[in-house]
């Protein structure tokens, strides 16, 4: 459940690290389980909650409740938002978030091989299709039957990689500030250019 020993356990974590996490979990609420997620900033205040609305799969939909509703929180200045692995895939909740005022999606995953082709061509593309910057952390390596492809990104708003990982563990650091200095020519206007037929 939110608020439990391992939640104050992690929030001590980012205290003493000062440093941010955004991590997924199942949370429990009642007998109703979530695939969630949670920001804690370096202060170890939780600054957001959030559980995934598109689960994949029989077996998530088996495990888990969707969740029915998004998540916007202030992070160093930058309104920034919560998805989890499947629902970034979908352009309609990366274009719900632009339109409430997002500019940064952080997005837990789990994205087993063969799969890559999410971080390599789909997480940039709901970038440029959305102006935003997507940070998206993999698992990599194995886990029980699954082996989890790694490649996780931070996608600028011009579809190009802020920094990008292989299929190990890795560090990614990335300055957002470049954001700011993308030329206005690079990115897309589609959501402004587009014609409804019928």
């Amino acid at each position: 459940p939110q608020g439990g020993p391992w939640e104050q356990r992690l929030s001590e974590l980012a205290r003493r690290a000062g440093c941010g996490i955004t991590i997924g979990w199942a949370e429990r609420e009642g007998e109703t389980v979530y695939n969630a997620a949670s920001t804690f900033d370096g202060t170890g205040t939780k600054l957001a909650q959030y559980r995934k609305i598109q689960l994949f799969g029989p077996m998530e939909n088996r495990v888990f409740n969707p969740g029915d509703s998004y998540t916007i929180f202030d992070l160093n200045g930058r309104k920034t938002a919560l998805l989890i692995c499947y629902d970034v895939e979908f352009t309609q909740h990366c274009w719900a978030l632009k339109q409430l005022g997002a500019e940064l999606l952080l997005v837990p995953t789990a994205n087993p091989v063969p799969f890559t082709h999410v971080s390599d061509i789909t997480v940039p593309a709901r970038a440029l299709e959305n102006e935003l910057t997507i940070a998206y952390a993999n698992l990599c390596g194995p886990e029980g039957d699954l082996h989890y492809c790694g490649a996780s990104v931070i996608s600028g708003p011009d579809a190009r990689p802020l920094a990008k990982a292989g299929t190990d563990e890795t560090l990614l650091i990335a300055d957002l500030s470049a954001v700011e200095a993308i030329d206005p020519a690079l990115l897309s206007t589609q959501h402004k250019d587009y014609r409804k037929v019928g």
